[in-house]
């Protein structure tokens, strides 16, 4: 074999996956340092060692740490979004039965993840790309839940848009509620949620 030969150049697909293997590793480290010393205490370099890669190497796919969270908070918010709206056309029963189940029981129903998605909200308040996916999830959830209401034999309150307010305000509040009050568990606030909901829409 000639040694002076070129290095062959890796097929295009070959490096979109490494590459979105990198990515997903960085986005998965980003979330385990998060969850175990909060988002302003983690650091470029903790995100960094926990992908298995140094930090220079890492900004050759993000400008810093707050690029990776709004991009993986973007996708994270993304794949719920779809998830709720997948049920558009089953019975409004059904539909809130789905939201809660998802809300309150599905796999972002830990601890650990109440506890990093609210670590994503409160980032928000201070950086402008998060606060707009967060305003842009809080408008499609409202706008999913006013659906619901629509759909529904009656609305107890009486505007659809009303009922979403307060549909995701309890949304919120319970996931809230799990991870600061010690008497609130994730039963609980699921039972609380699917019953209102299902009393709001008249069922």
């Amino acid at each position: 074999m000639d040694s002076t030969a070129p290095a062959q150049t890796p097929p295009r697909n070959t490096r979109q996956a490494r590459s979105a293997e990198r990515r997903r590793r960085i986005f998965q480290a980003l979330h385990d340092c998060v969850i175990d010393k909060g988002y302003t205490r983690t650091t470029l370099a903790d995100v960094a060692a926990g992908a298995g890669m140094s930090a220079s190497h890492l900004l050759y796919y993000f400008r810093g740490k707050e690029d990776i969270l709004e991009q993986y908070f973007e996708n994270v918010s993304e794949k719920f979004l779809a998830r709720i709206g997948g049920q558009g056309d089953a019975p409004v029963r059904s539909r809130i039965e789905h939201l809660a189940d998802l809300w309150f029981r599905g796999e972002a129903s830990t601890r650990t993840e109440i506890g990093f998605m609210l670590e994503c909200f409160g980032a928000a308040v201070h950086d402008e790309v998060l606060r707009v996916t967060k305003a842009e999830f809080d408008l499609r959830c409202k706008d999913h839940l006013a659906a619901i209401f629509e759909a529904a034999p009656a609305c107890y309150l009486g505007d659809d848009r009303d009922a979403a307010e307060v549909a995701y305000a309890m949304m919120i509040g319970l996931r809230s509620a799990v991870y600061f009050d010690q008497a609130m568990d994730l039963a609980s606030a699921h039972r609380i949620f699917r019953d209102t909901l299902l009393k709001i829409a008249s069922l």
